[in-house]
Protein backbone atom coordinates (compact mmCIF):
# COMPACT_ATOMS: atom_id res chain seq x y z
CA UNK A 1 0.00 0.00 0.00
CA UNK A 2 1.46 3.58 -0.79
CA UNK A 3 1.17 4.71 2.88
CA UNK A 4 2.45 8.29 1.34
CA UNK A 5 -0.56 9.34 -0.17
CA UNK A 6 -2.75 7.65 1.93
CA UNK A 7 -1.45 9.74 4.70
CA UNK A 8 -1.49 13.15 2.02
CA UNK A 9 -5.40 12.13 1.19
CA UNK A 10 -5.97 12.84 5.23
CA UNK A 11 -3.58 15.45 5.04
CA UNK A 12 -5.80 17.66 2.89
CA UNK A 13 -9.69 16.20 4.06
CA UNK A 14 -8.90 16.77 7.44
CA UNK A 15 -6.14 19.42 7.75
CA UNK A 16 -4.04 18.12 10.06
CA UNK A 17 -0.17 17.29 9.91
CA UNK A 18 1.01 13.50 8.74
CA UNK A 19 4.60 13.96 8.17
CA UNK A 20 5.99 10.51 9.05
CA UNK A 21 3.04 8.66 9.57
CA UNK A 22 3.07 4.91 9.82
CA UNK A 23 0.96 1.95 9.15
CA UNK A 24 -0.32 -1.46 11.79
CA UNK A 25 -1.96 -4.06 10.86
CA UNK A 26 -4.81 -4.97 12.85
CA UNK A 27 -6.83 -8.09 13.40
CA UNK A 28 -10.31 -8.49 12.02
CA UNK A 29 -12.72 -8.74 8.93
CA UNK A 30 -11.93 -11.58 6.36
CA UNK A 31 -13.00 -8.95 3.24
CA UNK A 32 -10.38 -6.33 3.51
CA UNK A 33 -7.36 -5.80 5.55
CA UNK A 34 -7.28 -3.24 8.48
CA UNK A 35 -4.89 -0.60 9.60
CA UNK A 36 -4.42 1.91 12.46
CA UNK A 37 -2.32 4.61 10.55
CA UNK A 38 -0.59 6.95 13.17
CA UNK A 39 0.52 10.72 12.55
CA UNK A 40 2.30 12.88 15.12
CA UNK A 41 -0.90 13.81 16.94
CA UNK A 42 -4.18 11.85 15.55
CA UNK A 43 -4.81 8.35 14.45
CA UNK A 44 -6.86 6.83 12.30
CA UNK A 45 -8.42 3.60 10.53
CA UNK A 46 -8.05 2.66 7.26
CA UNK A 47 -9.73 -0.57 5.52
CA UNK A 48 -7.85 -1.45 2.41
CA UNK A 49 -9.41 -3.66 -0.86
CA UNK A 50 -7.88 -3.89 -4.37
CA UNK A 51 -8.65 -0.97 -6.38
CA UNK A 52 -11.99 -2.43 -8.47
CA UNK A 53 -13.62 -2.16 -4.85
CA UNK A 54 -13.37 1.40 -4.49
CA UNK A 55 -16.83 1.84 -5.52
CA UNK A 56 -18.16 -0.90 -1.92
CA UNK A 57 -16.14 1.97 0.13
CA UNK A 58 -17.33 5.16 -1.43
CA UNK A 59 -21.31 3.42 -0.56
CA UNK A 60 -19.89 2.63 3.12
CA UNK A 61 -19.23 5.99 3.78
CA UNK A 62 -22.64 7.18 2.39
CA UNK A 63 -23.76 4.49 4.46
CA UNK A 64 -21.90 5.71 7.56
CA UNK A 65 -22.35 9.31 7.10
CA UNK A 66 -26.21 8.08 6.95
CA UNK A 67 -25.96 6.29 10.20
CA UNK A 68 -24.16 8.96 11.57
CA UNK A 69 -27.20 11.28 11.36
CA UNK A 70 -29.03 9.76 13.89
CA UNK A 71 -27.86 11.86 16.96
CA UNK A 72 -29.74 9.39 19.39
CA UNK A 73 -28.52 6.21 17.56
CA UNK A 74 -25.42 4.43 18.09
CA UNK A 75 -22.45 6.31 17.13
CA UNK A 76 -20.65 5.91 13.83
CA UNK A 77 -17.16 6.29 13.27
CA UNK A 78 -16.26 9.49 11.41
CA UNK A 79 -15.41 9.24 7.28
CA UNK A 80 -11.93 11.07 6.76
CA UNK A 81 -11.76 10.01 3.44
CA UNK A 82 -11.90 7.47 0.37
CA UNK A 83 -9.55 6.69 -2.52
CA UNK A 84 -7.47 4.57 -4.49
CA UNK A 85 -3.48 4.33 -4.61
CA UNK A 86 -1.92 2.18 -6.81
CA UNK A 87 -3.70 -0.69 -7.40
CA UNK A 88 -5.63 -0.21 -3.87
CA UNK A 89 -8.19 0.97 -2.67
CA UNK A 90 -8.93 2.59 1.14
CA UNK A 91 -11.32 4.14 3.25
CA UNK A 92 -10.19 5.91 6.49
CA UNK A 93 -12.02 6.56 9.13
CA UNK A 94 -11.86 8.28 12.75
CA UNK A 95 -9.82 5.37 15.45
CA UNK A 96 -12.07 5.06 17.75
CA UNK A 97 -10.51 3.47 21.37
CA UNK A 98 -12.80 0.48 22.56
CA UNK A 99 -13.43 -1.50 25.66
CA UNK A 100 -14.84 -4.62 26.41
CA UNK A 101 -19.29 -4.34 26.68
CA UNK A 102 -20.64 -4.32 30.25
CA UNK A 103 -23.88 -5.38 30.64
CA UNK A 104 -25.24 -1.91 31.13
CA UNK A 105 -24.16 -1.35 27.47
CA UNK A 106 -26.50 -3.58 25.96
CA UNK A 107 -28.86 -1.66 27.39
CA UNK A 108 -27.78 1.36 25.74
CA UNK A 109 -27.73 -0.29 22.78
CA UNK A 110 -30.90 -1.56 22.56
CA UNK A 111 -31.94 2.14 23.33
CA UNK A 112 -29.80 3.66 20.59
CA UNK A 113 -30.90 0.97 18.19
CA UNK A 114 -34.44 1.70 18.24
CA UNK A 115 -33.93 5.57 17.73
CA UNK A 116 -31.95 4.42 15.08
CA UNK A 117 -34.26 2.78 13.80
CA UNK A 118 -37.69 5.39 14.08
CA UNK A 119 -35.29 7.23 11.47
CA UNK A 120 -38.16 6.60 8.76
CA UNK A 121 -38.64 7.03 5.08
CA UNK A 122 -41.62 7.22 3.14
CA UNK A 123 -40.42 3.86 0.55
CA UNK A 124 -38.30 0.75 1.27
CA UNK A 125 -34.77 0.59 -0.49
CA UNK A 126 -32.02 3.15 -0.42
CA UNK A 127 -31.06 5.74 -3.29
CA UNK A 128 -27.89 3.83 -4.65
CA UNK A 129 -26.60 -0.12 -4.37
CA UNK A 130 -23.95 -1.00 -1.68
CA UNK A 131 -22.42 -4.63 -0.71
CA UNK A 132 -23.87 -7.25 1.93
CA UNK A 133 -20.03 -8.73 2.46
CA UNK A 134 -18.69 -8.47 -1.17
CA UNK A 135 -22.33 -9.28 -2.71
CA UNK A 136 -23.86 -6.87 -4.15
CA UNK A 137 -26.80 -5.53 -2.34
CA UNK A 138 -29.60 -4.01 -4.66
CA UNK A 139 -31.60 -1.30 -2.93
CA UNK A 140 -33.84 0.82 -5.85
CA UNK A 141 -37.02 2.22 -4.30
CA UNK A 142 -40.02 -0.18 -3.83
CA UNK A 143 -43.23 1.62 -2.59
CA UNK A 144 -43.98 -2.06 -1.24
CA UNK A 145 -41.70 -4.41 1.23
CA UNK A 146 -42.94 -7.17 0.06
CA UNK A 147 -41.64 -6.82 -3.65
CA UNK A 148 -38.71 -5.56 -2.29
CA UNK A 149 -37.78 -8.12 -0.14
CA UNK A 150 -39.06 -10.66 -2.78
CA UNK A 151 -37.39 -9.62 -5.76
CA UNK A 152 -34.27 -7.59 -4.51
CA UNK A 153 -33.55 -9.76 -1.05
CA UNK A 154 -34.40 -13.48 -1.50
CA UNK A 155 -35.11 -14.10 -5.13
CA UNK A 156 -31.80 -12.31 -5.79
CA UNK A 157 -30.14 -14.36 -3.67
CA UNK A 158 -31.76 -17.66 -4.58
CA UNK A 159 -30.66 -17.01 -8.37
CA UNK A 160 -26.90 -16.62 -7.04
CA UNK A 161 -27.28 -19.86 -5.38
CA UNK A 162 -28.49 -21.65 -7.96
CA UNK A 163 -25.27 -20.32 -10.41
CA UNK A 164 -23.20 -21.41 -7.35
CA UNK A 165 -24.64 -24.72 -7.66
CA UNK A 166 -26.90 -24.73 -5.38
CA UNK A 167 -30.13 -24.68 -8.16
CA UNK A 168 -32.21 -27.04 -5.58
CA UNK A 169 -32.18 -23.73 -2.65
CA UNK A 170 -33.84 -22.20 -5.19
CA UNK A 171 -36.24 -24.37 -5.86
CA UNK A 172 -36.90 -25.51 -2.24
CA UNK A 173 -37.58 -21.65 -1.69
CA UNK A 174 -39.66 -21.09 -4.52
CA UNK A 175 -43.35 -21.40 -3.11
CA UNK A 176 -41.95 -18.96 0.09
CA UNK A 177 -40.69 -16.70 -3.33
CA UNK A 178 -44.29 -16.46 -4.25
CA UNK A 179 -46.40 -16.47 -0.90
CA UNK A 180 -44.53 -14.29 0.58
CA UNK A 181 -47.32 -11.75 1.45
CA UNK A 182 -48.40 -14.74 3.79
CA UNK A 183 -45.95 -13.87 6.31
CA UNK A 184 -47.53 -9.88 6.02
CA UNK A 185 -51.02 -10.20 6.27
CA UNK A 186 -51.73 -7.75 9.33
CA UNK A 187 -48.13 -6.30 9.40
CA UNK A 188 -47.00 -3.55 7.23
CA UNK A 189 -43.36 -2.72 8.36
CA UNK A 190 -42.54 1.12 8.14
CA UNK A 191 -39.52 1.59 6.64
CA UNK A 192 -36.59 2.30 8.77
CA UNK A 193 -33.11 3.51 8.60
CA UNK A 194 -31.29 -0.53 9.46
CA UNK A 195 -27.75 -1.14 9.69
CA UNK A 196 -28.45 -3.69 7.52
CA UNK A 197 -25.40 -6.63 8.44
CA UNK A 198 -25.92 -6.28 12.33
CA UNK A 199 -23.87 -9.01 13.84
CA UNK A 200 -21.82 -8.72 17.13
CA UNK A 201 -18.62 -8.21 15.41
CA UNK A 202 -20.09 -5.31 13.31
CA UNK A 203 -21.03 -3.75 16.82
CA UNK A 204 -18.39 -2.38 20.01
CA UNK A 205 -17.95 0.38 22.85
CA UNK A 206 -15.95 3.02 22.80
CA UNK A 207 -14.15 3.77 26.22
CA UNK A 208 -17.53 5.74 27.59
CA UNK A 209 -19.88 2.63 26.69
CA UNK A 210 -21.36 4.20 24.19
CA UNK A 211 -22.31 1.34 21.30
CA UNK A 212 -20.47 1.77 18.04
CA UNK A 213 -21.59 0.36 14.80
CA UNK A 214 -19.65 0.09 11.51
CA UNK A 215 -19.50 -1.76 8.58
CA UNK A 216 -22.75 -1.09 7.20
CA UNK A 217 -24.88 -2.39 4.58
CA UNK A 218 -27.78 -0.01 4.93
CA UNK A 219 -30.93 1.31 3.49
CA UNK A 220 -34.84 1.77 4.54
CA UNK A 221 -36.75 -1.21 5.71
CA UNK A 222 -38.34 -3.62 8.41
CA UNK A 223 -36.65 -2.74 11.30
CA UNK A 224 -36.58 -6.30 12.27
CA UNK A 225 -34.08 -7.37 9.79
CA UNK A 226 -31.59 -5.72 11.82
CA UNK A 227 -32.94 -8.02 15.00
CA UNK A 228 -32.97 -11.18 13.51
CA UNK A 229 -29.28 -10.58 12.48
CA UNK A 230 -28.25 -10.49 15.88
CA UNK A 231 -30.11 -13.31 16.79
CA UNK A 232 -28.13 -15.05 13.61
CA UNK A 233 -24.84 -15.57 15.00
CA UNK A 234 -25.38 -14.90 18.63
CA UNK A 235 -23.63 -12.51 21.26
CA UNK A 236 -25.99 -9.65 22.11
CA UNK A 237 -27.50 -9.60 25.80
CA UNK A 238 -30.62 -10.81 26.76
CA UNK A 239 -30.68 -6.78 28.15
CA UNK A 240 -30.03 -5.70 24.62
CA UNK A 241 -33.39 -6.85 23.39
CA UNK A 242 -35.57 -5.96 26.37
CA UNK A 243 -34.29 -2.60 26.22
CA UNK A 244 -35.14 -2.17 22.33
CA UNK A 245 -38.76 -3.88 23.06
CA UNK A 246 -39.49 -1.56 25.62
CA UNK A 247 -38.31 1.75 23.68
CA UNK A 248 -39.80 0.43 19.98
CA UNK A 249 -41.88 -2.70 20.76
CA UNK A 250 -41.77 -5.59 18.39
CA UNK A 251 -44.85 -6.98 16.14
CA UNK A 252 -45.93 -10.60 17.62
CA UNK A 253 -45.14 -11.97 14.28
CA UNK A 254 -41.43 -11.28 14.61
CA UNK A 255 -40.96 -14.87 16.15
CA UNK A 256 -41.53 -16.26 12.68
CA UNK A 257 -40.75 -13.29 10.03
CA UNK A 258 -37.45 -13.60 11.50
CA UNK A 259 -36.29 -16.79 9.88
CA UNK A 260 -37.26 -15.41 6.53
CA UNK A 261 -34.96 -12.36 7.41
CA UNK A 262 -32.25 -14.81 8.65
CA UNK A 263 -32.56 -16.58 5.29
CA UNK A 264 -31.36 -13.66 3.22
CA UNK A 265 -28.35 -13.58 5.43
CA UNK A 266 -27.30 -17.35 5.59
CA UNK A 267 -28.17 -17.58 1.43
CA UNK A 268 -25.59 -14.65 0.93
CA UNK A 269 -23.09 -16.54 3.59
CA UNK A 270 -23.63 -20.06 1.43
CA UNK A 271 -23.23 -17.70 -1.78
CA UNK A 272 -20.09 -16.40 -0.50
CA UNK A 273 -18.44 -19.24 1.72
CA UNK A 274 -20.50 -22.28 0.85
CA UNK A 275 -20.19 -25.15 3.70
CA UNK A 276 -22.33 -25.84 5.97
CA UNK A 277 -24.20 -22.32 4.79
CA UNK A 278 -26.65 -24.89 2.49
CA UNK A 279 -28.00 -27.05 4.80
CA UNK A 280 -28.56 -24.04 7.58
CA UNK A 281 -30.91 -22.24 4.81
CA UNK A 282 -32.89 -25.41 3.65
CA UNK A 283 -33.39 -25.88 7.28
CA UNK A 284 -34.71 -22.55 7.68
CA UNK A 285 -36.73 -22.94 4.32
CA UNK A 286 -38.62 -26.13 5.75
CA UNK A 287 -39.14 -23.99 9.10
CA UNK A 288 -40.57 -21.03 7.11
CA UNK A 289 -43.08 -23.59 4.54
CA UNK A 290 -43.94 -25.10 7.61
CA UNK A 291 -45.61 -21.61 8.43
CA UNK A 292 -47.62 -21.23 5.41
Amino acid sequence: MDWKAVAEAVEQTADVAMTGARAWPIGGGCINSAFRLDGPNQSYFVKINDAVQHAMFEAEAQGLRLLAGCVDGPRVPAVVTTGIAGAQAYLVLEYVQLRSARLEDFTQLGRRLAALHRVESDRYGLGYDNTIGLTPQLNGWRDSWVDFFREQRLAYQLELAAGNGHAALREEAQVLVERLEEFFVDYRPVASLLHGDLWSGNVAYDRSGTPVIFDPACYYGDRETDLAMTELFGGFHEHFYRAYDEAFPLDAGYGVRKWLYQLYHVLNHCNLFGGGYRAQAQDLIRRLKAEL
